[in-house]
């Protein structure tokens, strides 16, 4: 069956946003990454820095484990008695079950693999490479210092790891939580393109 929505997780600096966006183009869909932070600002009123910085980042002292387990987290009404984050989540969580409803497309990172897992419509695809890939590819895209992007990459992932487990009560890269894993650093970003619109194919 061919797939509508593509997810893809990602390391920091392995290009994910790259492949994913490349992915969309080349299947003529649409590609949300950066867009959905636009979004949840403009239901939250919260500064899109804001959510840019927290919303796939994990902070301590939130409420995770008090929201509905499952499906569409039963409400998209922001909860008083959760944390700003865990709002951030039930809003993006609703965004992104919008968009998936709206049409095909490629959504990058915020737990879309988990917040989706009753689509049977979906690929989920994780990026990752080998850390001097990735340090010398964040340098040169990014401007990343050389000599502290390994610590800042490490420091990211750490985040994006303890938030993604936090709220789908899983394990973030684990391989088989996916369809497909792809090494972009061994395979390259056009390689890594052209098997994920094959597989989505």
């Amino acid at each position: 069956m061919e797939k509508r929505i593509i997810t893809i997780g990602r390391e920091c600096g392995s290009g994910g946003h790259t492949i994913g966006k490349l992915v969309a183009e080349r299947l003529g869909i649409a590609f949300y990454d950066k867009e959905i932070v636009e979004m949840v600002a403009a239901k939250t009123k919260l500064a899109p820095e804001f959510i840019a910085a927290h919303g796939e980042y994990f902070q301590s002292g939130s409420l995770g484990h008090i929201i509905g387990y499952g499906g569409r987290f039963a409400g998209a009404s922001l909860r008083s008695q959760s944390s700003l984050q865990d709002q951030m989540f039930i809003v993006q969580s609703d965004l992104i079950h919008e968009i998936a409803e709206k049409e095909p497309c490629v959504i990058v990172g915020r737990c879309a693999d988990y917040i989706l897992q009753e689509r049977r419509d979906k690929l989920d695809v994780f990026i990752h490479s080998a850390m001097p890939f990735k340090i010398e590819r964040s340098v040169r895209e990014h401007g990343l210092d050389p000599e502290k992007a390994e610590s800042i990459l490490k420091k990211r992932d750490r985040a994006r790891r303890h938030h993604y487990n936090f709220y789908t009560h899983s394990d973030w890269g684990r391989a088989e939580h996916y369809s497909i894993t792809l090494d972009s650093g061994l395979l390259g970003v056009p390689k890594c393109v052209e098997l994920i619109c094959c597989a989505a194919q």
